[in-house]
């Protein structure tokens, strides 16, 4: 299996930014797909964005404009950009790639947005 670390989340005021990255790394062979999904409590795991090798994105229509996806193919990383946060954003993010072997997560890291 690959190993996916995340880094950036933390606390934020409404209206804010933050970026996450996430680097794979170990059975990384091959990497189609990267992106990001998020959840809350007693929700389920939802898709935010995702990118594939070719550059072909997708987004949830809740962070279209606001959020920009984007991705390394030879250092195996993505990153999430995300503008004009709102407390609805409030979730641990998840990160996410499908390569040879099959589906990866990272251990998600919490974004807060808060006043």
């Amino acid at each position: 299996q690959a190993q996916l670390v995340e880094s950036g989340g933390g606390l934020v005021q409404p209206g804010g930014s933050l970026r996450l990255s996430c680097a794979a790394s170990g059975r990384i062979r091959s990497i189609n797909v990267m992106g990001w999904y998020r959840q809350v409590p007693g929700k389920q795991r939802e898709l935010v964005a995702t990118m594939t090798i070719g550059g072909s994105t997708n987004y949830a229509d809740s962070v279209k404009g606001r959020f920009t996806i984007s991705r390394d193919n030879a250092k195996n990383t993505v990153n999430l950009q995300m503008n004009s946060l709102k407390p609805e954003d409030t979730a641990v993010y998840y990160c996410y790639a499908v390569s040879f072997f099959g589906e990866n997560w990272g251990q998600g890291t919490q974004v807060t947005v808060s006043s």
